[in-house]
C-alpha cells in the first residue's frame, strides 16, 4: 500500500493556498533537486554520515512503531490466545478449514478474513501458527497503511499517528485475531491517503492503489466499504472527478463476491440486506453511544449490552478524541490546508454511523477504523506544538495513555482466553462422551464448540438461525448430536427426552445427547 522509507524530513504545513496545491507542494518536493533558494544539504564538519554531500539517514520511526506493535502482540496477546479461537473467529476460519465442516456464515459477514486465514489453516491446524502469521501481517499492514500518508503530512506525524492507533488495547488484541474490523481500519487509512495523493495528479499509480485499497476493504467487510466510499465519492464529485473511476471501480470489484453470494444464497441483494438487518437486530435509528461507552474496556462483544463501564478513568481518551479532532480542524482552517485534515475526520464519521446510530449493541472493535483515521489529525495537532513545555506535557500524556491501554489489554486477553478455553474444554468433554465426526452440535454456544470438536453446528433460533426443529431432529436421527445448555437451563421441548451430561470446566454447561447419538460412560 505504501512506498519504501526515503528519509525525507518532516513536511511543513503550507500556508496560504488551496488544499490541492498544498498537497502537491508537499508531494513534489520529494522529486526536486537543489535550487538557488534551497541549496543541497551538505554534511557538516565532524558528521559521521557516508559520502560527502549526502544527507544523514533519518530514524525510521514508522518502522519502529510497527516493530513495537508486533512485539506487544507477541508478548501480551499471542501467549494467552495461542490455543483456542474465539466465537466469530471460528466462523471465519472454518470456511476453508479442510478438517471440519464450515460453520453457518450469516448474511452480514464478508469473506475477506476467511480468504486471509485460508493459507495458514490449510497448512496446519495450529492456532499458534495462525496467531503468529496474523501478528506479522497486521504489523506490516500498519506500516503500509500509515506509510501512504508520509508525503501528505510528513514522517513525524505519520509515525505518531500509527503509535496512537497501535497503542490502543483493542488494536493490539485484534492484530493476532481472525476478525475484520482492524483490516477495515488499515484499508480505510490507506484508501483515504491514496485518494489525497491521487488528487495531486503527480502520481500516476495513486489511482490504482486507491482502487485496490477500496476493493480489499470491500472484500473484508462489504457494508463498511460503502460507508468508506461515500465521503470519498462526495469529495471527488466536487474537487477531483478523475478519481471517481478508481473509487467506483474498486468498490465494484470488491463487492462482486458479496453480490454474487447474495444472489446464490439469498436470491438478491435486497433479500441479503433484509436478512442482514434482521441478524443485526433490525437496523434503524438506534442511538448507541451509551453502549459504545459502556463496552470501551470490554467485553469483546456486548450483546445484549448490560455491562457497566469498568475503570472510567482509563477511557478519558475517548471523550477527548472528538475535542482533539475539532482542535485539529480549527488549526487546519487557520492554515488554509483543510482537506488533509477534514477528509480523515469525515471518513471516520461515516464509518462510525452504523455502529453509533443504527444498531443496539456494541463491541470495542467496531470503531477501530474511526480511531485509525482520527489518529492522523490528532497526531498533526501534536507535531504542530512549538513550546518545549507543551511537547513534554504531550509526551507524558501519550506515555500515560499507552500504559493505561496495556492495563486494559491484560484484563481483556485474560477474559478472552478464559472464554476460549471453556469452548475448548466443552469440545474435549464431547469427544470424551464419544461424539465423533460426522456429528452435530446445537445450542447457544454451538459454533465455537462444534469447531473444536470437529462437528457441524446448527441453530434453530437466534442470530445464527440455520435450520428448523424438524431439520435438526432429522439430522439427530442420523448422526451423533448434542444440544448445549447453560447453567440451570432446561433443554427445549423437542430435546426433553435426551440424556444430560455435565461438561466439566465449563461453569455448569450441560450436553444433552440425542437418543441416536453416543451414550455416556
Amino acid at each position: 500500500m505504501g512506498q519504501p522509507e526515503t528519509g525525507r524530513p518532516e513536511a511543513k504545513p503550507t500556508r496560504p493556498g488551496t488544499d490541492v496545491a498544498a498537497i502537491t507542494a508537499t508531494t513534489t518536493r520529494r522529486h526536486t533537486g537543489p535550487t538557488p533558494s534551497r541549496p543541497a544539504t551538505t554534511t557538516a564538519p565532524g558528521a559521521t554520515s557516508g559520502a560527502p554531500g549526502r544527507r544523514p539517514r533519518a530514524t525510521p520511526w514508522l518502522a519502529l512503531v510497527a516493530l513495537a506493535y508486533a512485539l506487544a502482540q507477541f508478548v501480551l496477546v499471542v501467549p494467552p490466545l495461542a490455543h483456542a479461537l474465539g466465537w466469530d473467529e471460528t466462523v471465519y476460519v472454518s470456511q476453508y478449514d479442510p478438517r471440519v465442516p464450515a460453520a453457518f456464515f450469516s448474511a452480514p459477514r464478508s469473506r475477506g478474513i476467511s480468504f486471509l486465514t485460508a493459507p495458514f489453516i490449510a497448512a496446519t491446524p495450529s492456532v499458534l501458527v495462525l496467531r503468529i502469521g496474523l501478528t506479522l501481517l497486521s504489523s506490516a499492514a500498519l506500516y503500509a497503511a500509515f506509510r501512504v500518508w508520509r508525503p501528505v503530512v510528513g514522517a513525524r506525524t505519520t509515525a505518531l499517528a500509527a503509535l496512537l492507533f497501535a497503542g490502543l488495547w483493542i488494536t493490539q488484541i485484534s492484530g493476532p485475531q481472525a476478525m475484520p474490523n482492524l483490516w477495515v481500519a488499515f484499508g480505510a487509512v490507506a484508501a483515504t491517503g491514496w485518494f489525497l495523493r491521487a488528487m495531486t495528479g503527480g502520481e500516476p499509480r495513486a489511482g490504482r492503489w486507491l482502487a485496490g485499497c477500496v476493493a480489499v476493504t470491500a472484500l473484508v467487510r462489504a457494508p463498511d466499504a460503502v460507508w468508506l466510499a461515500l465521503p470519498l465519492i462526495a469529495t471527488a464529485l466536487f474537487r477531483h472527478r478523475r478519481t471517481l473511476p478508481y473509487l467506483v471501480g474498486g468498490l465494484a470489484v470488491g463487492l462482486a463476491q458479496w453480490v454474487a453470494e447474495a444472489y446464490s444464497r439469498f436470491g438478491s441483494v435486497r433479500n441479503r440486506l433484509h436478512v442482514s438487518s434482521a441478524t443485526e437486530g433490525d437496523m434503524g435509528l438506534h442511538l448507541n453511544f451509551d453502549h459504545a461507552w459502556s463496552s470501551l474496556n470490554g467485553p469483546l462483544l456486548c450483546r445484549p449490552c448490560t455491562v457497566t463501564l469498568d475503570s472510567p478513568g482509563l477511557t478519558l481518551w475517548w471523550l477527548a478524541l472528538p475535542l482533539l479532532a475539532a482542535a485539529a480542524l480549527a488549526c487546519a482552517m487557520r492554515e488554509r490546508r483543510l482537506l488533509p485534515t477534514t477528509l480523515p475526520v469525515a471518513v471516520a464519521a461515516a464509518l462510525s454511523v452504523p455502529y453509533l446510530l443504527m444498531i443496539d449493541y456494541s463491541a470495542p472493535r467496531f470503531l477501530l477504523p474511526a480511531y485509525a483515521l482520527l489518529a492522523l489529525p490528532v497526531a498533526g495537532l501534536v507535531t504542530r506544538l512549538n513550546s518545549r513545555h507543551a511537547l513534554v506535557l504531550a509526551g507524558l500524556l501519550i506515555a500515560a495513555q499507552l500504559v493505561s491501554q496495556a492495563t486494559v489489554l491484560t484484563q481483556a486477553t485474560e477474559s478472552a482466553a478464559l472464554t476460549n478455553e471453556r469452548y475448548r474444554a466443552a469440545a474435549a468433554d464431547l469427544r470424551a462422551l464419544g461424539l465423533r465426526p460426522p456429528c452435530l452440535v446445537s445450542g447457544p454456544r454451538a459454533l465455537p464448540i462444534a469447531y473444536d470438536a470437529g462437528c457441524d453446528s446448527a441453530q434453530v433460533d437466534g442470530n445464527n438461525l440455520s435450520t428448523t426443529v424438524a431439520g435438526l431432529l432429522d439430522r439427530a436421527a442420523k448422526v451423533p448430536t448434542a444440544l448445549l445448555t447453560g447453567k440451570g437451563q432446561r433443554p427445549p421441548h423437542y430435546a426433553r427426552d435426551w440424556t444430560p451430561y455435565p461438561l466439566h470446566h465449563t461453569r455448569g454447561w450441560t450436553a444433552w445427547l440425542a437418543p441416536a447419538g453416543p451414550q455416556g460412560p
